[in-house]
């Protein structure tokens, strides 16, 4: 299954797989709008997760997000890049794009999932709910063990985040810093080898 999703991926165009990746987060967004739909109560209840706390969003948002970009640049650092390969799609993605694209990208990403994941289904669902969903949609490092566990891990720990804050902000703020830096790094990366 595995080997045919990555010859899929491989045979797609750059702007194919940006499109795909598009359309994957309005489907995350829309999944959280209905399932938000039916399991809030009021409108109420959902905006009482958005709190524009800036010294919070900062602290735990930003702190967090420093955290898990250092662990993660030392693990590349240690680790052989085979630990790291999701089959070259973040390269393909994060590479090419200018930096207004990647910040808007990653923006998008970071607003979709934590809604639907903090926002819908660890409210409703739990964290564990949350946790295992997030990782099963990131179906490409069910193979590669390392990936899988450092992306469970992520979500259990921006899971926790949320649980300690209650704050949606914190956790998109974190999500996207997370998404940005390392995409940034990835670009960098790509940029020195070409």
């Amino acid at each position: 299954m595995f080997k045919n999703q990555q010859k899929v991926i491989d045979s797609m165009t750059d702007r194919e797989l940006l499109q795909q990746l598009y359309i994957t987060q309005l489907l995350l967004l829309s999944i959280a709008l209905g399932i938000g739909l039916w399991k809030y109560n009021a409108m109420t209840e959902f905006f009482s997760y958005w709190k524009l706390n800036f010294m919070e969003i900062l602290l735990y948002g930003g702190g967090s997000a420093s955290l898990v970009i250092v662990v993660d640049l030392v693990f590349m650092k240690l680790l052989p890049p085979s630990m790291y390969d999701d089959g070259g799609i973040n390269k393909r993605i994060f590479s090419k794009r200018s930096i207004p694209h990647l910040f808007f990208l990653c923006f998008v990403i970071a607003t979709a999932e934590e809604l639907l994941f903090r926002g819908v289904i660890q409210v409703h669902f739990g964290i564990i709910w949350a946790s295992i969903i997030f990782a099963l949609m990131h179906i490409r490092y069910l193979s590669k063990w390392f990936l899988l566990v450092m992306v469970v891990t992520l979500s259990f720990f921006i899971g926790w985040l949320f649980h300690v804050t209650n704050n949606l902000f914190v956790t998109i703020f974190a999500h996207f810093l997370i998404d940005f830096i390392l995409g940034l790094h990835i670009k960098l990366t790509a940029t020195k080898e070409a």
